[in-house]
């Protein structure tokens, strides 16, 4: 049972898969964010009812799931949309991923949550004990999203700006790794952070 246990986010295309693929080559268990969310509003789930609830019967594909493209272009633009979709979904994950945290064997568990800074930060997951950032330059990034997703340099800049700032993830970073380089060195970041938290978390008893 694990009741230390790390966030790890960042923006778009700085490495934090990358990263969390490490602590778990540590023997750590990871639990994602994007996963959860997916699960609380998989077909048959009292999630998906209340989505169907609150948008209407439009938002399903034939087959009774979640038609996420039709379920985008219903929130795309619309702020109320947005945050009525994650009023549901939202709390389920958070209570999905402490879940699965706590639940995890080890001296510590990793939640992978990309958007948090944009969901709250530590007011929205007060259980967090650490929140390491993987941070990169606006420019780096730009580049990798650019390389990734075979975009020009307009789109990526605006996926960008989607997201919370750079400075507003640093802001709530307890630690933080700076991934600019190659990605062999986020190896030995990892392992530095592991022995850390190791050793936070026994502190704690």
């Amino acid at each position: 049972m694990s009741e230390f246990i790390v966030a790890v986010t960042g923006g778009v295309a700085s490495g934090k898969s990358e990263v969390t693929r490490h602590f778990e080559a540590l023997g750590i268990v990871v639990a994602d964010a994007d996963v959860a969310a997916r699960i609380a509003v998989e077909r048959g789930s009292a999630g998906l009812a209340e989505v169907v609830a609150a948008f209407g019967d439009e938002v399903l594909a034939p087959d009774g799931s979640l038609d996420r493209a039709a379920m985008r272009r219903y929130v795309f633009g619309d702020e109320t949309a947005r945050r009525r979709l994650e009023a549901i979904v939202h709390p389920r994950v958070r209570a999905s991923l402490r879940d699965a945290c706590l639940a995890a064997p080890g001296p510590y568990a990793v939640a992978a949550i990309p958007l948090l800074a944009e969901g709250g930060g530590r007011e929205a997951y007060p259980w967090l004990s650490r929140i390491l950032v993987v941070d990169v330059p606006v420019e780096v990034q730009r580049a990798r999203v650019m390389a990734r997703d075979r975009v020009d340099a307009e789109l990526a800049q605006r996926m960008i700006a989607a997201q919370a700032t750079r400075d507003q993830r640093l802001a709530i970073a307890d630690d933080i790794i700076v991934n600019d380089g190659p990605v062999e060195l986020l190896a030995s970041h990892v392992a530095a952070l592991d022995r850390r938290y190791r050793a936070l978390a026994a502190a704690r008893g």
